[in-house]
């Protein structure tokens, strides 16, 4: 028995490219991570995309997270954010330390950071896809402009992982 999970460990590969979506789906615009998810998903189905990229989501980033990081040649975190002016931003993210107390949450800044000094040799470039989200109310669905930003969000990542090698 040993053996036998030895060796599904062994060839259980990294995917190179992981797309960590994050959010809450009972949040209005909250959900814009794991929508974004869900439709990336069904174009990857439909392309030779799958044996390259893997997707994760979850509530919110947690120090284990630092797992899903590890033998990756690129991370993209995806989140709703009422940050960009225009629909979404992409952006390639720096490790910064953060100065909460509290490991419950964190940014993907923090999360980078910390696996910088976990796997200091492990060189995966970490990009951040922030899509302009309006409403977070519990309850409500995602609003007519997150679901517009929604669309261009998930043609430019899709592009953009066909395109890159």
């Amino acid at each position: 028995m040993q053996i036998l999970m030895q060796r599904l460990i062994e060839t259980a590969a990294t995917k190179p490219v992981l797309i960590f979506a994050y959010g809450n789906p009972s949040r209005g615009d909250d959900a814009l991570g794991p929508e974004l998810l869900q439709r990336l998903a069904e174009k990857i189905r439909r392309s030779d995309l799958h044996s390259r990229v893997e997707l994760l989501t979850d509530f919110q980033l947690q120090i284990e997270h630092t797992l899903d990081m590890e033998n990756r040649q690129q991370v993209v975190f995806a989140d709703a954010s009422i940050k960009p002016e225009k629909a979404f931003s992409f952006s390639r993210l720096e490790g910064k330390k953060d100065v909460s107390y509290s490991s419950h949450a964190m940014s993907p800044e923090s999360l980078l950071n910390l696996f910088q000094q976990l796997h200091p040799h492990d060189s995966a470039e970490v990009f951040l896809l922030a899509i302009r989200g309006y409403r977070f109310d519990l309850g409500q669905p995602l609003t007519q402009q997150a679901e517009i930003n929604l669309e261009q969000a998930v043609d430019y990542l899709y592009q953009r992982l066909v395109f890159t090698p």
